[in-house]
């Protein structure tokens, strides 16, 4: 990400608000993101802000769609690193609602693309993230029928 977009310098000091224990002024500086995202890939940026800071599981999951259809327009390399973390953080919404099916659904796209997780420790947490949901929405994803 390039550190000189507008979009991304209010998500870095939303995530410092965060850090601080700030969590409308880190909504807040992620809104201003949203509203100031000039094209899809930043909108994507913002989305993805905004949905760790919902007031319900499903407006979490309804910005994460929102990230991951952003990404979809995309469509360039720009987001190809964003996909596992974009699947899982779909899967985690689901698995909050309730939907362990769907989720089960999303966990398997990120660990179909968790090639394309950035290596270190933030890479290693999707890796985990994907094992983890696999293993604990595998019986849901056997019992459904659809």
């Amino acid at each position: 990400m390039d550190p000189e977009l507008p979009v991304v310098r209010l998500c870095v000091a939303g995530m410092q608000a965060e850090a601080e224990g700030r969590a409308e002024a880190a909504r807040e500086l992620f809104q201003q993101a949203w509203d100031g995202a000039r094209d899809d890939y930043e909108a994507c940026i913002a989305a993805h802000y905004l949905a760790r800071h919902q007031r319900s599981p499903a407006e979490t999951l309804r910005w994460n769609q929102e990230c991951l259809d952003r990404a979809d327009l995309v469509g360039d390399a720009r987001v190809q690193g964003f996909y596992p973390s974009l699947y899982v953080n779909m899967a985690t919404a689901y698995r909050e609602l309730g939907r362990l099916a769907c989720a089960h659904r999303y966990f398997v796209l990120a660990a179909d693309r968790a090639v394309d997780a950035p290596e270190g420790q933030y890479g290693d947490w999707i890796r985990f993230a994907i094992a983890e949901g696999l293993r604990d929405t595998a019986a849901a994803a056997a019992a459904d029928v659809t």
